[in-house]
C-alpha cells in the first residue's frame, strides 16, 4: 500500500543518529543521506520492502508532533520488540500509552 512514510525534523542530524540505532535494530543499517532538488536535507532507510525517509520540512516551517499519529515497524519476536524500545528510549525516545509488545493482527482489519 504505501511507496514510503517520511517524518519531519527540526534537527536531522539527532534524528540520524537516533534512526541509525533504533531501526538498526531491524537491520535497517546507516541511513543514506541526500539533498531534494528543492534543497532541503534528508535521510533514506530502506529495508525488507519499505523506504523510511527523515527530511527538513520543504515548506520552511518547523516540523510538530503528529498527535495521534502511528507508524509501526514490523519486527519478527517479542524480544525484537523489546530491544527496538530499549534502544529508542536510549537514544532519546519516549514510551507512551501501551507497554511494548507484539500487537496481533493489524489495524484496520
Amino acid at each position: 500500500m504505501f511507496s514510503h512514510v517520511m517524518v519531519g525534523t527540526n534537527d536531522l542530524e539527532r534524528a540520524k543518529r537516533f534512526y541509525d540505532a533504533v531501526l538498526g535494530v531491524l537491520g535497517a543499517g546507516q541511513g543514506a543521506a541526500s539533498v531534494s532538488g528543492s534543497g532541503h536535507s534528508r535521510v533514506f532507510y530502506r529495508h525488507d520492502g519499505g523506504t523510511f525517509g527523515v527530511t527538513e520540512p520543504i515548506d520552511g516551517e518547523p516540523a510538530t508532533v503528529a498527535n495521534g499519529g502511528t507508524i509501526g515497524f514490523k519486527c519478527n519476536s517479542a524480544e525484537q520488540v523489546q530491544q527496538f524500545h530499549d534502544v529508542a528510549v536510549a537514544h532519546g525516545g519516549t514510551s507512551i500509552e501501551d507497554p511494548p509488545g507484539l500487537r496481533e493482527g493489524k489495524p484496520g482489519g
